[in-house]
């Protein structure tokens, strides 16, 4: 009998679990309360335009292709992938910018022309620190299941390098660390501001989260139709080998017999029976009893204090100025630590640092459009969308300090142009009980990555998968916890058939809406 698997949420986890599973042979359906694949990974149309309202950094290009590959297909015959030769622009104030670029070495002689030989110097050492760092995590924790407890990642690293244990420097904040490397405080606010890549304050986030850069000097990549279309190739790919997907309805109640998760059933009242359930989901929402008591029962919740950021989002169509816009551009505040005391507070910054996604911008071209362009413009926020109600006042105050930031590095947009503001409210009411964390939880402090929510939870059967789980926030991560998924699904119904085992010869290869309904 084909074992039969139901997966509440086609999000990137979701969708990559389907099509692995697929691919071997399982029964699977996707349960997905939208009427599109990607979970946060989306688009929302402005003034005529779709404009990508999730992730817009993709990295990690390997973990893509290798579950394509492993389902018999290619990545680039599904979407067109071009490297970005210029990972992001920066700057401080309307007088000089600084880019980093594909080219490490560019990237240093930009540097060093921005701030002189100590900070080339810094530059050069901080790349080696990050990739020391993401050497020793990459299979160890980023690619592998879950770990409990720091004793367990000293067996996987090895006793014998109690080194590589200290080099991971979990007891550190990455902004100390980084006054190491970098005199120049403005660099010190750019490289820490990849703690934010997972919702997190860099004043308490560990310095192992430096690894980020590493993975960003990778490789950033540009695709064609956004996130949204890598989403919808995963979800072709799993048809492809025959998976199901039922849009327009979430799951609203776990079923188990003997113990084990047997199925779900449906907010519009359908049974889907199963022999393992993967939540693609917040935890959260399991926690706060989205899918009924036993669900409730399957994981912990980690509390609002341990929420990571939301956000302020404007997804824009306008004409702009100034500023030479990259795809991926960020606008610095004068006064880092003022900005996150103001989030730790509960409230957006009031002068923050903005991040602009030019979405029609290329690689190669960074001409201003001669019509409106479409902009993605983040702001960190506060997670407090189930607390506090975001009146028009205090948006339209949101919108003018986003502006103030912008003119202060020389960009401008029209006076009033097309938008859509999304705020912690709209993201709690897209990610229920989360207060509109988008990350998770927060990676503050030394233990965060083991207190994240990992694979298989306290009822056998049911597994959870996305960018709240283990390994972590992005793109890529999701799709790891997808793969992960996999894996625990097909061992666990391969120990408990014991006449013919589900998995397949082969392995895995590891290589580098309805708020109360779910899906």
């Amino acid at each position: 009998m084909v074992a039969r698997i139901a997966i509440v949420g086609a999000g990137i986890g979701g969708l990559a679990a389907a099509a692995l599973l697929a691919a071997r042979g399982l029964a699977v359906t996707v349960i997905e309360k939208s009427q599109h694949p990607g979970g946060k990974a989306r688009q929302i149309m402005v003034d005529g335009a779709a404009v990508d309202a999730g992730p817009t950094v993709f990295t990690l290009r390997d973990v893509f292709e290798d579950i394509f590959r492993e389902c018999g297909a290619e990545l680039t015959d599904s979407v067109t992938i071009r490297q970005a030769d210029v990972i992001a622009r920066h700057a401080w104030d309307g007088e000089r910018q600084l880019d980093l670029h594909a080219d490490p070495v560019r990237s240093e002689e930009a540097i060093g022309d921005f701030a002189g030989a100590a900070a080339a110097a810094g530059f050069r050492a901080f790349r080696a620190e990050a990739a020391r760092i993401h050497g020793i995590l990459d299979k160890t924790m980023l690619r592998g299941s879950k770990l409990a407890w720091p004793p367990q990642l000293m067996w996987r690293i090895g006793l014998w390098r109690v080194g590589d244990l200290l080099a991971i420097r979990p007891y550190e904040s990455i902004w100390k660390a980084l006054g190491e490397h970098f005199a120049d405080q403005r660099l010190r606010q750019l490289f820490a501001r990849y703690a934010t890549y997972c919702g997190s304050s860099p004043f308490a986030t560990p310095a192992t989260l430096m690894l980020i850069a590493h993975v960003e000097a990778q490789g950033v990549w540009l695709i064609d139709g956004g996130m949204s279309a890598l989403a919808g190739a995963l979800m072709d790919l799993a048809k492809s080998h025959g998976a199901q997907f039922r849009f327009g309805t979430g799951a609203a109640l776990l079923e188990t017999h003997q113990g084990r998760a047997s199925g779900v059933v449906l907010a519009n009242g359908d049974h889907l029976a199963a022999d393992a359930v993967i939540c693609n989901a917040d935890p959260e929402a399991l926690a706060a009893g989205r899918m009924g008591p036993l669900g409730k029962m399957a994981v912990s919740s980690h509390g609002p204090r341990n929420r990571s950021l939301s956000a302020m989002v404007w997804l824009a169509r306008t004409r702009t100025a100034g500023f030479a816009l990259q795809r991926h551009n960020v606008l610095f505040s004068p006064d880092y630590a003022r900005e996150f005391a103001d989030i730790r507070a509960g409230r957006p910054p009031a002068d923050p640092s903005v991040y602009v996604c030019a979405q029609d911008r290329d690689r190669s071209t960074t001409q201003r459009p001669e019509c409106r362009e479409r902009l993605q413009i983040i702001v960190n926020a506060p997670a407090n969308g189930d607390s506090h109600s975001y009146t028009e006042r205090e948006k339209e105050q949101c919108t003018e300090a986003m502006r103030r930031s912008l003119s202060r590095c020389g960009l401008e947009l029209e006076e009033d142009f097309p938008h859509i503001l999304l705020t912690p409210n709209a993201f709690e009411s897209f990610l229920p009980s989360t207060g509109g964390a988008i990350y998770g939880r927060a990676s503050h402090g030394w233990a965060a990555s083991f207190l994240r929510q990992g694979t298989r939870t306290r009822i056998p059967g049911l597994y959870c998968a996305g960018g709240s789980t283990h390994p972590g926030a992005g793109v890529p991560m999701a799709a790891l916890s997808g793969r992960l998924a996999t894996q625990a699904v097909l061992q666990d119904l391969a120990s408990i058939r014991t006449s013919r085992p589900v998995a397949m010869a082969g392995g895995m290869s590891m290589r580098s809406a309805n708020a109360d309904a779910m899906g």
